[in-house]
């Protein structure tokens, strides 16, 4: 449904795109991850047809946009990450006018309208002038107006960064039921969140696709096994994390306030020398747990890796 084939987007001596090469089957939900300025918002944009690439081919929905580009809003829905409107309407005019821009007849606008507010629980602020509206509440409009026409894409950018936790869950929610009735790209910096909605992840950096995989097999391939341990204060967690960066069945050590975060390259000994270590180093611990290792652990191996190319 989306392909990209050498794509080169170059904006002087800075290369935001280097060749990506992404593929997004029909029906799934794609996550595209990627740190600052690596390439993922350009990509974005050009799959919208809102700027042109330097070089390279690509296609959504079976158009190729170097040719077919006029056609390409009747068949795709974008969320940018901080989106846009008219203040003086309400969102059931707001939404009226999209559909009158689509083509939609009076009741499939005043149908779509009333099912898109419920959508996104705007119910009660259809009638509201948008331009008292809440970073969050636009945020819920903006995802109600990429939905309008039922569009076979949807290209979101960090659609629930302003969002409440409340309205996070239920803008995850609707992402999760979209899956199998169109495709979805979402760019997001909130892994937990990506690792929760979308069945197949793809990391880009420096403007390259560094790993493109289903999530379970991404996560079965790269995740190492990880241990966490909360310390009974800040000065012992930071002496027992210089101690451990140095054995060598440690590969990371991160600490957070007192609490280590340890992955670790052999589990069975890890298991053997970690609360010997603690021990030695006379550490009081609050808490101590294997954990499964997570997409945000996944990611910062890769990117941490290419960072080193």
């Amino acid at each position: 449904m989306i392909q990209t084939e050498n794509l080169h987007k170059h904006y002087g001596a800075v290369h935001a795109l280097d060749g990506l090469n992404m593929t997004v089957e029909t029906g799934t939900v794609f996550g595209f991850l990627g740190p600052n300025g690596s390439g993922k918002t350009t990509t974005l944009r050009i799959l919208t047809g809102l700027a042109r690439p330097t070089s390279g081919r690509a296609s959504v929905a079976g158009l190729d946009l170097a040719s077919d580009g006029w056609s390409l809003s009747r068949r795709i829905g974008f969320l940018p990450e901080e989106p846009a409107f008219y203040p003086w309407m309400t969102p059931r005019e707001f939404l009226d006018y999209l559909g009158r821009l689509h083509g939609l007849s009076p009741l499939e606008r005043s149908t779509r309208t009333k099912e898109l507010l419920e959508l996104v629980n705007l119910v009660e602020a259809g009638k509201r002038r948008i331009g008292g509206f809440s970073k969050g509440m636009r945020q819920r409009l903006g995802m109600a107006a990429a939905l309008v026409h039922r569009p076979e894409v949807l290209l979101l950018d960090e659609p629930v960064s302003a969002l409440d936790p409340v309205g996070r869950k239920e803008v995850l929610e609707l992402i999760e039921t979209l899956g199998g009735q169109c495709t979805v790209l979402m760019s997001s910096h909130i892994l937990a969140d990506v690792e929760r909605v979308c069945s197949v992840v793809g990391i880009i950096a420096k403007g390259r696709m560094i790993v493109q995989s289903l999530r379970e097999a991404l996560m079965e391939h790269y995740a190492q096994p990880v241990f966490e341990a909360e310390t009974a204060d800040k000065p012992s967690a930071r002496r027992w994390a210089d101690t451990l960066k140095v054995q060598p069945w440690a590969a990371a050590v991160s600490v957070t306030g007192d609490v280590l975060r340890i992955t670790v390259k052999d589990i069975a000994l890890a298991r053997r020398e970690l609360l010997a270590s603690a021990v030695a180093q006379e550490v009081v611990l609050r808490r101590y747990e294997e954990t499964r290792p997570s997409l945000e652990d996944v990611f910062m191996q890769l990117v941490d890796k290419e960072a080193a190319q």
